[in-house]
């Protein structure tokens, strides 16, 4: 789940540029601001990457991943390395 504080969002748009699977879009609504925040797509294939969120510089996105979506993803393996002493 993708929350956006549409009051504290700017419009500066860099979370809709940057989101790597184009999951977010420009709302049709205005904010307190007088901007346009961003919204989830209808259709949209957000892998939960945090990247709107950690981009943002007002703070406004939070991302909550959702759980069903964690537990089907499979975790790389770790593989110890050995050293060498030459």
């Amino acid at each position: 789940m993708i929350i956006v504080n549409e009051d504290w969002c700017k419009g500066c748009g860099m979370c809709i540029e940057r989101c790597p699977v184009k999951a977010l879009e420009q709302s049709d609504k205005l904010n307190r601001r007088g901007v346009y925040p961003p919204r989830l797509k209808e259709n949209n294939n957000c892998n939960y990457c945090r990247l709107c969120e950690l981009i943002c510089p007002d703070f406004a996105i939070t991302v909550i991943p959702d759980e069903n979506l964690l537990k089907k993803t499979v975790k790389p393996k770790l593989i110890p390395v050995r050293r060498v002493r030459a």
